[in-house]
């Protein structure tokens, strides 16, 4: 796959502020160029983050409750047995995924909010993405409500070479958090609490989902859809635009994710191309001119490091057998040496 072989170049650019109402101050140091469609690159404009006119107030996930380790003994155990360095220096890994193709990117539909599985294809993807952060740790996932996002995230962690279980949590009410408890401390160590949230949703398309993409273009016309599409504030007929999807996804990583990655816990998002793009809007401060132009491709990861309040850009792991990749820091390079002693 031509995208699996793209490689992002660096650029630099400093930032400085901070941003909306978060108390991370952004001075990111080497960033990467945008990666566009057709494997071209172009370099950040600084011109300062807005999330949106309104304010991106927090959003309570309906899983809220697993945050807290004393409500989840899985969380509480979610640590490796193996002790992981970055704790000692408050880093921590940040690792964003699109989800692989799904069946209806094959059909050219837009699918926005439709719950559509992975073909074939987006199943290598996803499996393909695990490879390449196989050796990055890894303590908490957050994937959207929608099952691409999730066979996503379950695929790849097949790949990781630490072998722990991502287990889904269900706080849906107090039965479901009985029902789904597991009364093995050391099967509580061997497993990655994976939490869903329909915040990380992709946007929804209102009247456009389930249609043609070519089919609505020629019927309105290739500017109106290519409005709808990549406009930040102009939504599609009863739909979101980018900037109300950034509302609430945003909103969603500073109130839930975030403190996770303050405490130095290593994070992967499986989730979709808008609801990352406003994620990565917020990390890397672009503009709502320079998000729109944001193309993300399916099943690439993407690495940040989270070290003393700053979001530093790694770009996408080659491969997993390129050492090189995995010593942007001290941290991960021993990491994946304590892996190789263990696993060896």
């Amino acid at each position: 796959m031509a995208a699996m072989a793209s490689h992002q170049s660096i650029a630099t650019r400093q930032s400085h502020g901070y941003i909306g109402k978060s108390a991370l101050h952004q001075d990111c140091g080497n960033i990467s160029m945008k990666l566009f469609r057709g494997g071209s690159f172009e370099p950040l404009k600084r011109e300062g983050y807005c999330c949106s006119k309104r304010s991106c107030g927090s959003i309570q996930a309906s899983s809220s409750s697993y945050q807290n380790s004393a409500n989840n003994p899985i969380l509480a155990q979610s640590s490796s047995t193996i002790k992981d360095p970055s704790k000692k220096s408050s880093e921590a890994a940040l690792i964003l995924i699109r989800h692989g193709e799904s069946l209806w990117n094959e059909k050219n539909l837009f699918t926005g909010c439709v719950d559509v599985p992975l073909t074939k294809k987006g199943v290598e993807e996803a499996i393909e993405a695990g490879k390449r952060i196989s050796n990055i740790p890894i303590d908490m996932i957050y994937t959207s409500a929608l099952i691409r996002a999730q066979m996503t995230a379950m695929l790849a962690m097949t790949q990781h070479r630490r072998k722990k279980v991502p287990i889904v949590m269900h706080d849906e009410n107090e039965q479901a958090k009985a029902w789904s408890q597991i009364f093995s401390e050391e099967t509580k160590k061997q497993c990655i609490p994976v939490v869903t949230a329909w915040q990380l949703n992709e946007r929804m398309y209102g009247e456009l989902q389930g249609l043609n993409k070519q089919e609505t273009a020629d019927k309105y016309g290739k500017e109106q859809v290519h409005e709808w599409r990549r406009s930040y504030d102009i939504p599609p007929p009863n739909g979101e635009s980018l900037e109300m999807c950034a509302e609430r996804a945003v909103a969603y990583f500073k109130d839930q994710i975030e403190p996770q990655l303050q405490q130095g816990k290593n994070v992967m998002i499986a989730a979709h191309g808008n609801s990352l793009r406003s994620i990565i809007m917020y990390l890397d401060e672009l503009t709502s001119q320079e998000v729109i132009s944001l193309e993300l491709s399916t099943g690439i990861p993407m690495l940040y490091i989270v070290k003393e309040d700053k979001y530093i850009r790694r770009g996408s792991p080659a491969a997993p057998t390129e050492a090189g990749v995995y010593a942007y820091t001290k941290n991960l390079a021993k990491y994946r040496q304590k892996l190789d002693e263990m696993l060896h």
